[in-house]
């Protein structure tokens, strides 16, 4: 194996009786006192002793551990025998740095506590781990800085590619130094109206499904709790909800639209005020954590779902059988979500040329209580709210 560890160590010649030298461990050099520090510790093995105990060449260790060519079967017993006995391990640093590629990826999440985007990178860590790819990841918080320092650090880290789901405020910085880095990158969930890899869901038309299923049980003034338009899901989302009113024909001054400047913003007062002063009969939730604060004025207000309010959520929340009554729910397709966007990432790392993808899968409506059976139609008083209000 390789030649034991040693450390120098130097002593002045008028010091040397104090330190009490052996003299089989000790040598002259140039007037001062020379000691070797002999380790026992044993060096880690390297292709080369691999290759001496198997009786076969270098390249032949290497074929065998990377699979670039057929090697006769008792050949290839021997050197992984001798593999498992001088407990070998590849350097991968020095194999990504000969091969150019690291067989990493890289996913970088704004918010690692959405149950959507866990459901995502569950499917990204699947999809990379079948095509034998590590996968870190970065939780940037819904925060512009914290993105670019991710993507920098994976930079850092030579990742052969990265999926990016985009924070609300994401700097152009971001896609600029991914471009001058020539690192292929896919945006996941978060879609933009570039010229750029992307996989997402049909947010805008599974919108108008879920409004004209409300206004087919009877609902005509509903109120859809949108938050940060500048989050392109839930830009969508308000986007199908308008389609919906004027294809269905609602009157746009019933129907309320509630919009916040961020996630951290506190919609619950003017929801509270919305239930109260303009008593809409249904209300659809854009994200889970919107839903999350939406049912807690509900509760709060002694509402109960559905009698007094029909209920739906996008996304929704992690073991729905425990809430009663049961949530509609529009479910994105997480998993295959993240898996697409693996699958179009590593074919870019291919080679794979030709115009960036657009791919967007459709979600499921799952239809359950808290929508409720169709609702009579009161009188009603002429609601005061704007049309379409997004105070």
């Amino acid at each position: 194996m390789g030649a034991a560890a040693v450390s120098m160590q130097k002593w002045p010649l008028e010091s040397r009786s104090h330190h009490g030298l052996d003299p089989m461990r000790t040598a002259w050099e140039g007037g001062a006192i020379v000691r070797a520090n002999v380790s026992t510790e044993k060096q880690m093995a390297t292709m080369v002793d691999v290759a001496r105990l198997a009786g076969v060449s270098i390249s032949t260790v290497s074929h065998v551990l990377n699979g670039t060519r057929n090697v006769e079967p008792g050949t290839r017993d021997r050197v992984l025998a001798a593999i498992e006995q001088t407990s070998y391990r590849q350097d991968a640093l020095a194999r990504a740095m000969r091969r150019s590629q690291t067989d990493s990826l890289g996913l970088v999440l704004s918010d690692v506590g959405e149950p959507a985007f866990a459901e995502m990178m569950h499917g990204v860590q699947e999809s990379a781990y079948a095509d034998g790819m590590t996968l870190l990841v970065a939780n940037s918080d819904e925060t512009a800085e914290r993105e670019l320092r991710a993507v920098r650090t994976l930079l850092e880290r030579r990742v052969d590619g990265i999926v990016l789901a985009r924070v609300a405020d994401s700097s152009d910085e971001v896609l600029d130094e991914l471009s001058r880095a020539g690192v292929p990158v896919v945006l996941m969930d978060r879609l933009a109206g570039l010229p750029i890899d992307q996989v997402g869901t049909e947010n805008r038309s599974s919108m108008r499904e879920l409004v004209d299923h409300l206004v087919g049980l009877g609902h005509r003034r509903i109120v859809a709790v949108v938050g940060d338009t500048r989050v392109s899901p839930l830009r969508e989302r308000l986007e199908g909800f308008r389609d919906a009113v004027r294809s269905t024909g609602l009157a746009e001054e019933d129907q309320t639209v509630l919009l916040s400047s961020s996630k951290s913003e506190n919609l619950s007062d003017r929801l509270s005020a919305v239930l109260t002063e303009h008593r809409p009969t249904a209300l659809i939730a854009c994200s889970t954590h919107l839903a999350a604060g939406a049912l807690g004025v509900v509760r709060r207000l002694g509402l109960s779902i559905p009698s007094d309010l029909a209920f739906a959520t996008f996304d929704g929340f992690p073991y729905p059988e425990l809430f009663e009554p049961h949530i509609t729910t529009v479910r994105q397709p997480g998993f295959d979500v993240g898996a697409a966007a693996v699958r179009l990432l590593i074919s870019r790392i291919g080679g794979s040329a030709g115009d960036p993808s657009t791919v967007r899968l459709s979600p499921t409506i799952e239809y359950r209580a808290s929508t409720g059976p169709r609702v009579p139609q009161p009188s009603e008083k002429t609601s005061t709210a704007q049309p379409m209000q997004t105070s």
